[in-house]
């Protein structure tokens, strides 16, 4: 294989791709995401094979919305860690200098440079980022549903602190860390929702199981580790339903008496039994500490380097 491709104006860099995907929803759907991108137009506001979660999830636009609250200039290098197809690396690249995006796949990364072939600040490292020899530091890092799969990224006893401690390396002082991730807390988990990754209810409150390779943490948690890895000025937001396809977001200024109001039904890949209103419970805890403690899930800010 080459070292690099070109799809439009995106470069693809093989350098560290070792032949091997390593992360994939199935060939059948991800070839079938691929044929869409490139033989179809449209398909980012509406394509009828939406109603397939998978399809819904990689293809809209909505997924854009979790980058609305992101402070990015247009003098910034970002690097997308964990860009799979590409549903947020559109809505950062219009936004910013260059994006280098890293990710395992060479058939996700294949269809995210197809679908943005025609911007020409993109660049795809096909790799682990364990493996990859980052020289320059960055402006912005995102990790958008990412660090829960820090097993995957990082060989090491305690990978979600390594994980973060090897972002901080490859970042400039100052720098903005955004990090889109569940609750393990969230409302959602305690109506009866199934974990996210591993589809199975109520697994992340009662605190994981043994060979387990996926993980979520409560809002002090990740407050906890992002500390310990040299990150300050640590603020959330709290994108509802979810990060994934977020249809209001609240943050640290205005969740504890805001109106929360947001469509409940949003577990689109699973049923679920619901116990109780999500929407009246989040009304019953206005005014208290604990709406952010139970939010479904988190945006994170964080800035790079310790206190002057």
């Amino acid at each position: 294989m080459e070292s690099q491709e070109l799809i439009g104006k995106v470069k693809l860099n093989y350098k560290w791709y070792k032949g091997t995907d390593l992360y994939s929803d199935g060939d059948d759907v991800e070839n079938h995401i691929l044929d869409i991108v490139s033989n179809e137009s449209g398909f980012d506001y509406y394509h009828p094979d939406m109603n397939s979660w998978p399809v819904l999830y990689h293809l809209t636009r909505q997924r854009e919305n979790i980058c609305l609250p992101m402070d990015l200039r247009s003098d910034d290098e970002v690097l997308e860690i964990g860009a799979g197809m590409g549903a947020v690396t559109g809505g950062v690249a219009p936004y910013v200098k260059k994006v280098d995006c890293i990710e395992l796949s060479r058939r996700r990364s294949l269809i995210n440079a197809t679908r943005h072939k025609d911007m020409d600040n993109i660049e795809i490292i096909v790799g682990n980022f364990q493996d990859i020899e980052i020289e320059k530091k960055y402006d912005v890092v995102t990790l958008i549903g990412v660090l829960e799969y820090g097993c995957y990224y990082i060989d090491s006893e305690r990978p979600y602190e390594d994980f973060l401690e090897k972002v901080r390396s490859v970042m400039k002082e100052g720098g903005r860390l955004y990090i889109a991730i569940e609750n393990k807390l969230g409302m959602k988990y305690f109506n009866g929702s199934h974990e996210d990754h591993l589809s199975v209810p109520f697994v992340g409150i009662e605190g994981y199981r043994q060979g387990d390779h996926v993980r979520t943490f409560t809002r002090s948690e990740l407050c906890e580790m992002l500390s310990a890895a040299g990150f300050r000025d640590i603020y959330f937001y709290y994108p509802f339903p979810d990060y994934k396809l977020p249809t209001v977001i609240y943050s640290d200024d205005n969740i504890k008496d805001a109106d929360i109001d947001f469509p409940e039904n949003a577990n689109y890949d699973l049923d679920v039994m619901a116990l109780f209103s999500q929407n009246k419970a989040f009304a019953g805890l206005k005014g208290t500490e604990e709406r952010a403690a139970f939010a479904n899930s988190f945006l994170i800010e964080a800035v790079c380097g310790e206190e002057a």
